[in-house]
């Protein structure tokens, strides 16, 4: 007899999302989803389908209308916004198509800082785990550069290790590779696909290219606001 399947890192049941008062506009229409822990998933879909108002729900930065949203199996849907935040925080990574990086600062401190303003102070332990965490991006020696002196594949490199920096359960990746050339891109992307099979880190990559795509585990398309597998 197998035992009891594991609890999706996300679950989503019956999600809904309107906006407007007078007028209402349904923009997600009763999306039903599971995201298993540790996969590789690609989220595809036209432009207006509806992407990233769900991308806005996955990431507890807006709430749904309706149905249920569930993150490493905790409703999220009834808490206020101080325990969204802190849920947030503790389980999710984001990556963005632009890196977000302060320039000012090195790789190392760009990795940090969103662990810095959320406990107000850093013990040694941190700061040597984003050391090593930037040098498994193959950052080595550009630790304690400056961002603004990386080239662009080393800072979504370096945005990849601010999102893994606190071992999320979940990391939301927004056309990571949108911004880069096609090699590079394409080194980006298997850094992440590396990562996913050492770390058991689950992955949802919002991807225009069907390439990508075609290398994750599962893909799932969004079409006028509803799911298809």
């Amino acid at each position: 007899m197998s035992g009891a399947s594991p609890t999706p890192v996300l679950r989503l049941r019956g999600v809904r999302k309107s906006y407007g008062d007078t007028v209402v506009t349904e923009v997600l229409h009763g999306i039903d989803l599971d995201i298993a822990a540790g996969a590789m998933t690609a989220l595809v879909g036209p432009s207006g389908s509806g992407k990233s108002t769900l991308l806005n729900l996955l990431g507890l930065l807006d709430r749904p209308t309706a149905g249920s949203i569930q993150l490493q199996g905790r409703e999220t849907t009834d808490l206020d916004d101080a325990a969204l935040t802190e849920l947030r925080g503790r389980s999710l990574g984001f990556v963005f198509q632009f890196h977000h990086l302060l320039p000012a600062f090195t790789a190392r401190e760009n990795v940090l800082l969103p662990l810095h303003a959320r406990r107000g102070r850093l013990d040694r332990a941190l700061w040597d785990r984003a050391g090593a965490l930037l040098g498994r991006m193959g950052l080595r020696g550009e630790i304690d550069r400056l961002a603004s002196q990386l080239s662009g594949g080393q800072q979504q490199r370096v945005a990849i290790a601010r999102a893994l920096l606190h071992d999320p359960g979940l990391v939301l990746a927004d056309e990571p590779t949108g911004n880069l050339d096609t090699v590079t891109g394409r080194e980006v992307f298997d850094l992440m696909r590396d990562l996913n099979r050492e770390r058991g880190t689950a992955f949802l990559v919002v991807t225009h290219d069907p390439g990508l795509a075609a290398l994750c585990e599962r893909t799932i398309e969004l079409v006028d606001g509803r799911v298809h597998l």
